[in-house]
């Protein structure tokens, strides 16, 4: 039997020893998705008979699979003679099978025929449902079976987040890979991340730095925020008790597109604006809400105006 020798980033060695869950987080030119792809095939190379499950939350065409990396890296390892490759799955060697689906065409019914797969790569994890992972975890669970994921963070609430670091499991194996653990991170995507650090610094981090979505692209301000932020102008500070506090509050707008109501607490102090974040509070309310809240209370008064008008009335009368 021949031996595969595969080059592999110091970051994911961790992930190439047995484990129930497997994860991995960044931004892009990290490596993930390769890293995974080429585990999968070393695995279904070494382990003949393995059957293997490529998901992704949403999948119309194949052409939106991780089928084309998989084809690349059986390829790549000069492997295309042990696998074979039709137009929807791979048959590897020993009468394994890797196939693609997409989580939305599935119910808790249809899912069942994926029971006895050993290995499940979900890519662009970010986008699975909580319903997904629910039914993956209890689906794929025969003897030494893996769950795989690889996403770049988007929001710390999404499912994959909340379960692999939120609340990661006792003997899962998650790393935090970005594109300087990458030995091989090619200049083309060295010369697109530096385009994006300069002009487009409000989305840097998210993309190349695998942190969570902090602004909209154009959102006011976001693009002093991140100046502000590398430069390390933004960190903990006290608020001075010889100073004012003042409150600003941005209702949101209108309409089916209202944005969160919020509050904001800051102090001048000096040239410093400090702004109280440990104890912001947003209220989803939309202005629909605040209105009908305000016309209640408005209600309220003028009903108490009127009552209290006609009880001073009567006092007249009666005084008379």
């Amino acid at each position: 039997m021949s031996t595969l020798r595969i080059p592999t980033a110091r970051i994911f060695e961790p992930l190439l020893k047995r484990a129930r869950y497997k994860a991995a987080f960044g931004g892009r030119g990290s490596g993930k998705s390769h890293f995974f792809g080429e585990l999968l095939v070393e695995t279904c190379q070494a382990e003949r008979g393995t059957s293997a499950v490529c998901i992704r939350e949403a999948q119309r065409t194949l052409a939106q699979s991780s089928k084309r990396l998989i084809e690349s890296k059986i390829a790549g390892l000069g492997l295309g003679h042990q696998f074979k490759i039709y137009s929807d799955k791979i048959e590897t060697p020993g009468d394994g099978l890797i196939i693609f689906r997409g989580m939305q065409d599935h119910t808790a019914d249809s899912i069942k025929s994926l029971e006895g797969f050993r290995i499940a790569w979900i890519d662009e994890a970010q986008s699975l449902s909580a319903r997904s992972l629910s039914l993956l975890r209890s689906t794929i669970r025969a003897e030494g079976s893996e769950l795989w994921a690889s996403w770049n963070p988007r929001r710390r609430s999404d499912a994959i987040d909340d379960f692999f670091r939120s609340k990661k499991p006792d003997g899962a194996v998650v790393v935090n890979a970005n594109w300087r653990d990458n030995p091989w991170f090619p200049a083309v995507l060295e010369d697109e991340r530096r385009l994006d650090l300069s002009r487009y610094p409000d989305r840097y981090d998210h993309i190349w730095e695998g942190d969570y979505v902090r602004a909209f692209e154009g959102a006011y301000f976001a693009q002093m925020l991140s100046e502000a932020r590398a430069q390390g102008r933004i960190g903990k500070v006290s608020a001075d008790p010889l100073l004012p506090l003042r409150a600003f509050i941005d209702i949101g707008g209108s309409g089916a597109s209202a944005d969160a109501f919020t509050i904001w607490i800051v102090q001048w102090a000096g040239t410093e604006l400090r702004a109280d974040f440990q104890h912001l509070r947003r209220w989803r309310k939309s202005v629909e809400q605040a209105q009908s809240y305000t016309f209640k209370a408005v209600i309220t008064i003028i009903v108490t105006g009127f009552v209290g008008a006609v009880w001073l009335g009567i006092k007249a009368m009666l005084g008379k």
